[in-house]
């Protein structure tokens, strides 16, 4: 796979991850960020949330900036944090195919409200 954002001037988000060769014994990747941001579906107020994405890589790794770039993309989407956390589970496992993945997403709270959730994938 080629790698087309890293060295790049990028403007705009991305629809998918790119991805590199694992190096062998990798036994486990973790990204985390608090700056990913979505918008609520129904009262379209914006949503800031804290994701942690853990993966065990079989063939291929995350490259990172791709990631800040495919993260980027759901600023202005309507979804809920349940769907967002699944919804970036699906992307790591349909793309980068690793063993497992997990996603775990506390949205900030709103209305004195903290919502947590957590999707995970595993190859079969």
């Amino acid at each position: 796979m080629e790698l087309t954002v890293l060295g790049q001037t990028v403007r705009h988000p991305i629809d998918h991850v790119e991805v590199f060769p694992a190096p062998a014994h990798v036994t486990k990747v973790r990204f985390t960020t608090d700056e990913l941001s979505s918008v609520c579906p129904v009262t379209e107020q914006p949503d800031v949330a804290t994701v942690v994405i853990e993966y065990v890589p079989n063939e291929w790794c995350i490259e990172s900036k791709s990631l800040k770039l495919y993260l980027w993309r759901f600023r202005d989407m309507p979804l809920f944090a349940e769907a967002l956390a699944a919804e970036i589970a699906n992307e790591v496992m349909v793309t980068v195919k690793p063993r497992h993945v997990k996603v775990s997403l506390t949205q900030r709270p709103r209305g004195g409200i903290e919502v947590f959730a957590e999707a995970e994938r595993s190859a079969e």
